[in-house]
């Protein structure tokens, strides 16, 4: 969400045109009824780009009738093509309604104005509401109450297993419930998937047992507070038992608040993982147990804000080695600890310039392969003084 609506930012300034606030995704899977002015500061949004793009909440009364063009903006176009097709459909149409936002602009080979001011939308004028900020802030100051803490993006939800196919570690009703899910869900397009061989090449989320044995392998002690940044996990108390047996202090929104204090933003998922998205990006350390759209945000902005540390899990190396464990090729202990120690040694979001696409890939496989702009959005948002590097 976030990433698409600064995107859309961007286009319309390369075509020149005047952006209407977005109207949030209401069909998906989580059916959240949430308005943009909901989840984020509407008025702020606006002010904070009125050099940039003029940006209205609703179209003119007297364009409310105008035929207008529904496109589909190309995936990881250049601004050539907004330049050119897009700018062209304003001879003919005076409104265009970009049915899709994820992933329809480059990530890189855009002018330098285009890319700092895709950075100015999302950590500058993208706020979230007052009242979200201010739950945020209250779960934030009540976390570090017990001192240090990790946020774990834990995506071990329904939806996430459904999609992905990944049942290792469930029972066999539970597996089949989430396949019924899976082929019941019209735009999910695969519906046939092999777990094993998902997992074994990386493409699964940590299982919360799992990230148990990950946190302790890196040195994490047992009184570690640790913050569950995630809906409700499958299989609850269940899949939890492992990873909490490890560190007993697991909390998240509904341990930290009130019923009545959450009661504003139960229904509404959107704004739940707003909240969560707030912890994390605050957190001491943030580790993600799978490289979904959150966790790729919450990235990009911790290194935005000066490199905070993120670790992000090498799943395919990880499960070949918790593997052994489980059949008793290997055990846990200093040699285990060493070897996921140095595997990680270069994932913990140190500063480094965004991977480009993997060599060999043509077409869209190449856009695909490149780093997305919002998980690393530097050298683009830095500015350089001197010898010094000062973050914009």
């Amino acid at each position: 969400m976030r990433a698409g609506i600064c995107d859309m930012v961007a286009v319309a300034r390369i075509i020149n045109a005047t952006l209407v606030i977005p109207e949030l995704d209401k069909r998906s899977f989580w059916q959240d009824t949430s308005n943009f002015s909901d989840v984020f500061d509407q008025d702020h949004f606006i002010n904070s780009l009125a050099n940039d793009v003029k940006v209205i909440k609703k179209i003119p009364k007297e364009l409310s009738t105008a035929t207008r063009a529904v496109k589909h903006f190309r995936s990881w176009s250049g601004i050539d093509y907004y330049q050119d097709e897009i700018t062209s459909l304003w001879e003919d149409y005076k409104v265009i309604r970009a049915a899709k936002s994820d992933s329809r602009l480059a990530n890189n080979n855009l002018p330098p104005d285009i890319q700092k001011l895709r950075c100015r939308a999302c950590y500058e004028a993208l706020r979230f509401s007052p009242r979200i900020r201010a739950m945020g802030k209250l779960l934030v100051d009540r976390m570090r109450t017990n001192g240090p803490y990790i946020a774990l993006h834990l995506r071990y939800e329904k939806d996430m297993l459904a999609f992905s196919g990944c049942t290792h570690d469930l029972s066999p009703d539970e597996a089949d419930e989430l396949r019924t899910i899976r082929e019941n869900t019209a735009y999910w397009k695969v519906k046939d998937i092999n777990s094993t061989l998902q997992r074994a090449n990386g493409f699964c989320p940590l299982t919360p047992k799992e990230v148990g044995l990950f946190l302790t392998a890196l040195g994490f002690p047992l009184n570690t507070p640790v913050y569950i940044a995630a809906g409700e996990i499958y299989g609850g108390d269940t899949h939890m038992a492992d990873l909490r047996s490890r560190y007993p202090i697991l909390m998240n929104k509904e341990k930290l608040a009130s019923v009545e204090e959450l009661e504003p933003f139960i229904n509404h998922s959107t704004q739940m993982a707003a909240l969560d998205y707030i912890v994390s990006v605050e957190s001491d350390i943030f580790i993600p147990s799978y490289s979904g759209n959150m966790a790729r945000a919450v990235e990009g902005h911790r290194r935005f804000l000066g490199h905070r540390k993120t670790i992000s899990p090498d799943r395919k190396a990880l499960v070949h080695l918790f593997d052994k464990v489980e059949l008793g090729i290997m055990k846990e202990g200093r040699n285990l600890s060493n070897r996921i120690i140095e595997i990680h040694k270069r994932r913990q979001g140190s500063p480094r310039k965004r991977k480009g696409p993997i060599s060999g890939t043509r077409g869209m496989d190449r856009f695909r392969s490149e780093e997305a702009f919002y998980v690393n959005p530097l050298p683009d948002c830095l500015c350089r003084m001197n010898t010094s590097l000062v973050i914009r």
